[in-house]
């Protein structure tokens, strides 16, 4: 059976119209915007996790790495969705391969949805156990997807009870131009709050003041609301001076 053929047509059967113009236009298709070019189906995640569960096991590697090259966007979602099972069952050099199909392809991975589902559980979980040099390179890498992927990633780390890479990166990601740079910063900041809160307290206190506005805000949303109120303060009167 031509398992890649066969979910291709169950994927299809959902195709909506409607939702795929919806879908085209907040993940920004439009010339200029930062998912300029993408097609979609007007696919729900729902339609897609049942197809990527009915096709995990079966379907190999080479039809996976194939769907993740697809020119519509849920195609690629949900051929991470089969990647992510695959590696959660593999051993340690099934996972090595899967993570090398995955970063050999980065450049499909090229929307926050996909990132966020993805990042922390096969790069995430692979970097946390091994060698960080793409972690690094990704990083520094000055293509949003790519530093959106070592960003999300690091909330594996998190889980773990590990906050240097997080911390690092979010030093890093200070003068960044882009907001969902700055969101996925402020998210992780969030989350290491919710582990550590005098970790993130520590870095509000010298940095808030230079922080974009939009990763302050994210990362104070699990704080007290006069906690929120402090740095949005300090942050406002800082800017008016």
């Amino acid at each position: 059976m031509n398992f890649k053929e066969t979910l291709l047509k169950d994927l299809k059967k959902y195709k909506d119209g409607i939702f795929a113009k919806h879908h085209a236009k907040y993940f920004q298709t439009h010339k200029g915007g930062y998912g300029e070019g993408d097609s979609f189906w007007g696919l729900k995640i729902p339609q897609q996790r049942i197809t990527a569960r009915k096709y995990w096991k079966d379907i190999n590697l080479k039809d996976v790495e194939k769907l993740l090259q697809h020119k519509v966007h849920e195609v690629r979602l949900t051929a991470l969705m089969i990647l992510i099972e695959k590696y959660k069952k593999a051993d340690d050099d099934a996972k090595s391969v899967i993570v090398k199909i995955y970063l050999k392809n980065s450049e499909c991975i090229n929307n926050w949805d996909l990132v966020d589902l993805s990042a922390p559980y096969i790069p995430g979980h692979y970097w946390h156990n091994n060698s960080l040099k793409d972690f690094w390179k990704y990083a520094e890498s000055g293509n949003l997807w790519k530093e959106r992927i070592a960003m999300v990633s690091t909330l594996y780390f998190l889980r773990q009870g590990r906050f240097t890479e997080t911390l690092a990166l979010s030093r890093l990601f200070l003068a960044h131009n882009h907001d969902l740079i700055h969101k996925a910063s402020g998210w992780m900041l969030r989350e290491v709050g919710k582990r550590n809160k005098k970790l993130l307290i520590s870095f509000l206190d010298r940095y808030s003041k230079v922080m974009p506005r939009t990763m302050l805000r994210y990362s104070l949303e699990k704080l007290s609301p006069k906690k929120r109120e402090y740095y949005m303060e300090k942050d406002r009167s800082e800017s008016e001076k």
